[in-house]
């Protein structure tokens, strides 16, 4: 199975403070693969790396066969990456639609927005019946869904979804997981960060637990579910 994403030894952080310490890790095309950890273990800071919104210092990203590290953002969007940030990061004083075309803007989804948007109503028929709404009078639920539909609109051939069930309530942890799920079986390869440990793994291919910026493990999900030390750091177990 060929890597659509590949990382070496990629070190990036904030100014003096050094968060990454060289990780490695890949996505195969088709796979989801979940990176989990504790707060501040760097989750976050390995999307915004790889997405170019903080610069690396060190190592290697190559996407679909491109040389990414250090490319800007929006060309790192053009290529195929997109992602739902923590926080969701919508516009609230825009309507659910207009937020969802600012997803479909890229030059590589412009031509395709009514299929586009026709495909997140249709996995979030919640957002179909809210479109004209403002963004910012959402449910937090809502809201992730608006996130991941505005991503899903940037027609991306890696999909990175940033603590997507954060702050949501149970039933709404279930739709946010379905809808990864049927993403996954539409073809899509999904980078999945997540501080829900047991959901994620169940869902994922693959993982890797990262700690104070390094891997500490990783392998097949089913295993790292099984792994005494996930079970007891992660697992309550």
């Amino acid at each position: 199975m060929s890597a659509l994403i590949e990382i070496k030894g990629l070190m990036s952080g904030y100014g003096d403070i050094r968060i990454l310490g060289g990780v490695d890790l890949h996505v195969n095309a088709g796979e989801i693969v979940t990176v989990v950890g504790g707060n501040g273990a760097g989750k976050t800071t390995l999307i915004r790396t790889i997405a170019g919104m903080v610069r690396p210092s060190g190592g290697v990203i190559r996407f679909d066969g491109h040389d990414v590290f250090n490319r800007p953002t929006h060309e790192i969007c053009e290529l195929g990456i997109a992602q739902a940030p923590e926080g969701r990061q919508l516009f609230p004083d825009m309507s659910v639609e207009d937020n969802l075309q600012l997803g479909g803007s890229l030059r590589r989804a412009r031509g395709q927005m009514k299929e586009s948007l026709d495909a997140v109503y249709a996995l979030f028929p919640r957002l179909a019946e809210r479109r004209t709404q403002l963004a910012g009078t959402l449910s937090g639920g809502e809201q992730q869904m608006a996130a991941i539909g505005r991503a899903m609109m940037a027609r991306p051939k890696l999909l990175m979804l940033d603590e997507p069930s954060l702050g949501l309530a149970p039933v709404m942890v279930d739709v946010m997981f379905d809808a990864i799920s049927q993403l996954h079986q539409q073809g899509l390869s999904i980078l999945l960060i997540e501080q829900n440990v047991a959901e994620s793994l169940a869902l994922a291919q693959r993982g890797y637990v990262l700690e104070n910026g390094e891997v500490v493990l990783e392998g097949e999900a089913q295993a790292l579910s099984r792994d005494e030390r996930v079970r007891q750091a992660y697992l309550g177990l």
